[in-house]
């Protein structure tokens, strides 16, 4: 087993100052690394009759299809208002500063589905909240989420009402 901590790269002062932003990219550039995240972030949820595997733009989008396909189902995809060609619902969420709001295609999957919700990295959880909230509208059900890490002091775990998993804890 690798130490996937020492695949997370600190970059000091980004996007603004104050902030060490968490990069995964010397995870994801890694392929044995990668694979280990991939079975991590997955393996909770194996037995849970996942139809759907939602990730979250837009590096939720690059461990959803492993993790979806390692459990046996689909591809969902969450985005920023306009990325998706066809009718969508929509959320607005709260930030510290403002509103931002995603969307999901309306027929992203059938009614009643069991989802799987997928991120890089949970922070405040206003983005897993909104997802949450969102797959719920279109008429999924929210199994849990998995994330590759979660920054625990920001405390965005409060802001999922479900099972939630994280690999790595900051």
């Amino acid at each position: 087993m690798l130490d996937l901590y020492s695949f997370i790269a600190d970059v000091a002062d980004f996007p603004e100052p104050g902030i060490v932003f968490k990069d995964i990219t010397p995870l994801l550039a890694n392929s044995e690394a990668f694979l280990q995240a991939i079975e991590e972030m997955a393996a909770p949820f194996l037995k849970n009759d996942i139809d759907i595997v939602v990730g979250i733009e837009s590096r939720g989008f690059l461990l959803a299809g492993s993790i979806a396909e390692r459990i046996g189902a689909g591809v969902g995809l969450v985005r920023k208002p306009g990325k998706l060609p066809r009718k969508t619902i929509s959320v607005t969420y709260d930030l510290e500063y403002g509103t931002d709001s995603l969307e999901i295609h309306e027929d992203a999957f059938a009614s009643g589905a069991n989802v799987l919700i997928v991120d890089d990295v949970l922070a405040t959880g206003g983005t897993l909240a909104a997802s949450n909230e969102l797959i719920a509208k279109a008429g999924g059900r929210v199994v849990g989420a998995t994330m590759l890490i979660e920054l625990s002091a920001l405390e965005g775990r409060a802001r999922f009402d479900g099972r939630l998993h994280a690999v790595l804890t900051y």
